[in-house]
Order: structure tokens, then sequence, then C-alpha cells
């Protein structure tokens, strides 16, 4: 399969990849993870801050840059690369870069309502690049649904591919023993953001032709 150019997600991959390296090699990958993670108890009263942080509410857009390890970076360029470069020619690289970010926040606002508590911080682009799966899926599956009594195809459609997703990710936090696992909770909210963006991000991209 060859895919399209995608200039943007291939130079953001390639960003990801040599800040994740940089953090590493100069021993400051444990500060920007908690000076730049999104960590849902700095919003809760029960959280003392010590040393410069990254304002909270900023911190959703500075984790997708930070990774866990070399294995989730990977794991989040290869389908950014797969998926991302189908996308950035349809929806454009504002657009794109607009369901990045809010595939990011909300990811982020899904941990705080699990966890409102957890003080581990979540770290990675695994929310944004689950809001674009989410839209891939809904914009370039040709399959007909049917009508489920009051509800049309297309909402079917919805409605399957956030309740399969949601059950794939918790299948993975009972594999992983638990669902305490920042990224799982992120990866619904990101997939749930990118299914009700996927038509506006459409119609700001093709508004008025």
């Amino acid at each position: 399969m060859t895919l399209p150019p995608g200039p943007f997600v291939t130079a953001l991959a390639a960003v990801l990849a040599v800040f994740h390296i940089l953090l590493v090699i100069t021993g400051l990958w444990s500060d920007a993870a908690v000076m730049g993670g999104f960590i849902p108890a700095r919003f809760g009263a029960g959280m003392i801050e010590s040393g410069p942080m990254v304002p909270a509410i900023l911190t959703p857009f500075t984790a997708f840059f930070i990774h866990y390890d070399v294995i989730a970076l990977a794991f989040n360029a290869l389908i950014l690369l797969f998926i991302g470069r189908q996308l950035e020619q349809p929806l454009g690289k504002a657009a794109l870069s607009a369901l990045l970010v809010a595939g990011a926040f909300g990811g982020a606002l899904m941990l705080w309502i699990a966890q409102p508590r957890l003080g581990i911080p979540l770290l990675g682009a695994n929310a944004s690049v689950a809001a674009l799966l989410a839209v891939f899926a809904l914009i370039f599956n040709r399959g007909e649904m049917r009508p489920l009594g009051p509800i049309s195809g297309p909402w079917v459609r919805v409605l399957w591919l956030g309740a399969a997703w949601i059950g794939l990710q918790l299948l993975i936090g009972i594999a992983a023993g638990g669902f305490a696992i920042p990224t799982i909770w992120a990866s619904i909210g990101g997939f749930l953001t990118g299914l009700a963006l996927a038509r506006p991000v459409l119609r700001w991209r093709f508004r008025g032709r």
C-alpha cells in the first residue's frame, strides 16, 4: 500500500522521536514527565507542587510530546504516520492540528473524570492518535450500516465504533491487571472526541465549497 505524502505528520513524528531522545540522553525525562505531564490530581486541592511546573490547563498539550518509553513512542509514531498521512490531504494541516489538540484535551478530560485523584502523569500522543483513528474509521468506512430503530445508519456506525474502541481499551486494562493505566482512559476520551468532531472538522475543511 502506497501512502500519500504527509509532510506535516511526518515532521511531527520526527519531532516526537527527537524530543524523546533528547530527554533521555540529557537525563531530563523524569523532570519533564512531572513538569509537563497531565496529572489529574493537580486540579484538586490535595497535591502539593514543588519546583517549576507547566500550568495544569496546558499539560494535555505538553504531555503530547513526552512519551513513557521507546515502545510507546514507536506505537504512536507508526499510527500517526499511517493514519495521519491519509488524513492530512483531505483534512488539511489546520483541521488535522485542531483534531490532534482536541484529542489530547478530550483524553485528559476523560482521565480526569475517571480518576480525578490520580497522581501519575499521563504522557504521550495516545489520545490524539485515537482521535485520528476515529475520524479515519468514520470517514473511510464504506460499509453501509442499517438503521437501528429510530437511530440512523451513520449514527449506528458512530455508536458501534465507540463501543468497540472502549471495549478494546477495557480489555487492555484487564490484561494489564487494572484500570489505573492513564493511557487507557485517555485513549477512550480521544477516540470519542474524534467521533464527535469528524463531521464538524469536514465541514470546516470544505466550508464554502
